[in-house]
């Protein structure tokens, strides 16, 4: 089980030089004119010309990017970790680590729910989130950041309870529909509960997905009002695309995109959150695992997806999958800027593929190569085994 301890950032300075493509990851301004990084503890201190960033003084290690471009380590905002980097859902180990492989650098729990046995009486869920929060807190999983220990609501729970969760560290819900509370009056009284005490919630929206949840409607989406409207394509079945158009337009909430969803409706979502001007709230995720298995590359094909049949630039697309999710979740990485933790994915057009560039192979649907992902300042993997090869890879030159 590839399993380590949670370990602190690189020591040291690192130049990255020779960067063909900055991806800032900040929709606004998605390209950057530089390039160069410059690392030190595991945090962005430059971001220039390489001879500037030299000038500042010696390194202990030097990459060279070889032209190809760098991003913001991708987040997936939608999986349900269980422990460690195995899931009961395929009886498979090595997931989490296999998505590093596809680049995504941190994840964030929509709840726990594959747990043989799950405890659904609030002493217990409220004991497996706290548990979870702490696992993951405490042993990341190939060095992905997995932010887990999210509880599922249940009837019974009461403002003390989540002042309780909040007080152990808990932040965030497991998808509201999930457990027995469905209605939406009932959400709609512990979500405020939760975002009270800083809790981050998401809510289930489309048909059933495992036994005993339910359909959750846009009505009730509407009145729980959690931050984020999850997997807002399905998960896996889909409202009816009007009425998540309908969402998109009458909520202010987090928009959750997902790779296991309705495919024609994500592309419709992120349509009507471009046209009215609110792409900014566009996030994505996988939800996996699921029956649908685990998806290594799965933010990465949502990226394609969005790109090629939705209309998105690439390097906007790019962003709905960082600096969005970083923002709207408050995270420290998922964005370029000095300091901000220097979580990075190297990657480049695939060999052989149509596209002119890495954006324009995007464009037409491919997905890119990855020469390397970065956490922390500090290189976790090498050429991807899951993605198809780069045109270019980077180089560590020395320490």
């Amino acid at each position: 089980m590839a399993v380590e301890q949670a370990a602190g950032p690189a020591t040291g300075r690192t130049l990255v030089r020779r960067i063909g493509l900055l991806l800032s990851g900040d929709l606004a301004r998605p390209l950057l004119e530089a390039d160069a990084l410059l690392i030190e503890a595991g945090r962005i201190v430059g971001i220039g010309r390489e001879s500037e960033l030299a000038a500042r003084g010696p390194v202990d290690a030097t990459i060279d990017a070889h032209g190809c471009a760098v991003a913001p380590g991708l987040i997936d905002s939608h999986v349900h970790p269980v422990i460690g980097d195995w899931t009961p859902r395929q009886t498979q180990i090595g997931w989490v680590e296999s998505c590093l492989n596809g680049g995504v650098t941190t994840m964030i729990s929509a709840g726990e729910v594959h747990l043989p046995g799950r405890p659904k009486d609030i002493l217990g869920l409220k004991a497996l989130a706290i548990t979870a929060q702490r696992a993951f807190e405490n042993a990341r999983p190939a060095g992905v950041k997995v932010l887990a220990g999210a509880p599922v609501l249940e009837k019974g729970m009461v403002e003390s309870d989540f002042a309780e969760l909040a007080a152990a560290g808990v932040t965030l819900l497991g998808e509201v529909g999930l457990g027995s509370v469905k209605a939406g009056y009932e959400a709609r009284e512990m979500v405020a509960w939760a975002r009270r005490h800083g809790i981050q919630s998401t809510i289930h929206t489309g048909g059933p997905s495992i036994p005993g949840s339910g359909l959750i409607d846009r009505d009730t989406v509407l009145e729980a009002d959690a931050d984020i409207i999850g997997h807002i394509n399905g998960g896996h079945t889909s409202l009816p695309e009007a009425h998540v158009c309908e969402l998109c337009e009458r909520s202010s909430r987090a928009i959750e995109i997902v790779h296991n969803g309705n495919e024609r409706v994500a592309i419709a979502a992120v349509q009507a959150a471009r046209d009215l001007g609110q792409l900014h709230r566009v996030i994505l995720g996988t939800d996996s695992p699921a029956g649908s298995g685990v998806q290594p590359l799965g933010i990465l094909r949502l990226v394609s997806l969005l790109s090629s049949l939705g209309g998105i630039p690439a390097a906007e697309a790019i962003a709905l999958a960082t600096g969005n999710t970083a923002r709207i979740r408050a995270l420290d990485a998922g964005l370029l800027e000095v300091g901000r933790a220097a979580d990075l994915v190297f990657l480049d057009r695939a060999q052989h593929t149509a596209g002119r560039d890495l954006l324009h192979s995007i464009e037409l649907g491919d997905i890119p190569g990855i020469g390397g992902v970065m956490i922390d300042g500090a290189m976790r993997c090498g050429r991807s085994r899951n993605t198809p090869p780069a045109e270019r890879v980077p180089e560590v030159l020395g320490h």
